[in-house]
């Protein structure tokens, strides 16, 4: 195999990515969270916890409020003809989040390029006292006048380097998976 295995040989566990811990204090110190839910019970699947495609609803959802945190408004879009496209994730799926439960989600900022931010979610499952999830994203801002990728605008990037700025004096790294970038 292209690995180095024999086929049929098994991964042993710790051969797997895994995110380091990270606790919900640690996440807290990033700043309020910019999302937080209520999970449904329509939200539960066949193993009693919430099925996997809700949790891309949060994180969608959450990045509507952070977009709208960071200045990128619909009017802001409207004014610009503008807006944003998330071109890669990555989510590490580390505990059940159950109905009932209700969920915070946190940002830090990772980097940004002239075009792109990289940033991460962190799931906070505010009722059992955990980290269930983090979603690491590459988003792109646009020009949808000829939808292609364009530069932030000046001030944009200058308010976002500032939150990258304190996100960097945070006591712990950010547990980026390593494939992606901005």
């Amino acid at each position: 195999m292209a690995d180095g295995r024999a086929s049929g040989e098994e991964l042993e566990e710790d051969q797997f990515v895994k995110p380091p811990v990270i606790s919900v204090e640690q996440v807290r110190e990033s700043g309020e969270p910019c999302y937080r839910c209520l999970v449904p019970e329509s939200w539960a699947d066949r193993n009693g916890h919430m099925n996997i495609r809700y949790f891309v609803v949060i994180f969608d959802d959450a990045g509507d409020e952070l977009y709208l945190k960071i200045g990128l408004t619909p009017e802001f879009h409207a004014a610009h003809g503008t807006s944003t496209f998330d071109l890669e994730h990555h989510t590490h799926f580390l505990r059940e989040v159950k109905p009932g439960d209700t969920v915070a989600v946190y940002v830090r900022p990772v980097a940004r390029s002239a075009k792109r931010m990289h940033y991460l979610m962190f799931l906070v499952n505010e009722t059992r006292g955990n980290v269930a999830a983090i979603f690491e994203c590459v988003n792109s801002f646009m020009d949808m006048k000829v939808r292609k990728t364009a530069a932030y605008p000046a001030e944009l990037a200058a308010q976002l380097d500032v939150w990258i700025a304190t996100a960097e004096k945070l006591t712990w790294a950010a547990p980026i998976c390593g494939a992606m970038g901005a």
